[in-house]
């Protein structure tokens, strides 16, 4: 039995659908509606990401570090943040020393260890950081908003079911994220 039509107004992946289903008569229009939006907007919120970088001046390389840190509470050592950021401590060295030179982080000694190097957050990197972070999350609150709390609650739980099954998967190697990976 076929689903019934959805009252929505089109979009551009109806359209896409409607083109293969000729091409492939044994296409589930629902699949391939929901993967192929769940890619558009994938891509969407990468390019807004991406324009927020652009606005707040900063590579993706540096945001990503930025952000890792940020998810340490504003401090962790290099080794720490190597790790997060799945690189060889040489590279994120560098990093840091770029991100020093612009005033986003600083290092001190560890007050416990003098042998061991702490990395902070300075305020203008808080800042920066927070800033490329509200203007995803505020598109994504604006998106996400066209739902009530009840449809953004059922989205996320089937969200989540769906994922659950993708990381299941041994044969695809994991991924692993944080706040927008």
């Amino acid at each position: 039995m076929a689903p019934t039509p959805t009252e929505e107004p089109r979009d551009w992946t109806d359209d896409h659908v409607d083109r293969w289903r000729p091409v492939l008569p044994s296409l589930d229009p629902v699949v391939e509606g929901a993967v192929t939006r769940m890619k558009k907007l994938s891509v969407y919120f990468r390019r807004v990401r991406e324009q927020s970088l652009v606005d707040f001046d900063l590579e993706r390389h540096e945001f990503d570090t930025l952000h890792k840190l940020a998810g340490r509470g504003g401090s962790a050592a290099p080794s720490e943040l190597a790790e997060d950021l799945d690189l060889a401590p040489a590279s994120v060295t560098g990093r840091l020393d770029a991100l020093e030179k612009r005033g986003l982080v600083r290092r001190t000694q560890s007050t416990t260890d003098r042998r061991r190097v702490v990395v902070e957050l300075t305020a203008a990197g808080r800042e920066t950081w927070l800033g490329a972070m509200d203007v995803l999350g505020h598109e994504e609150h604006r998106l996400l908003g066209v739902l009530s709390a009840e449809e953004r609650t059922v989205l996320n739980d089937l969200l989540r079911r769906i994922m659950r099954a993708a990381e299941e998967d041994t044969s695809v190697p994991h991924w692993h994220g944080g706040a927008h990976g």
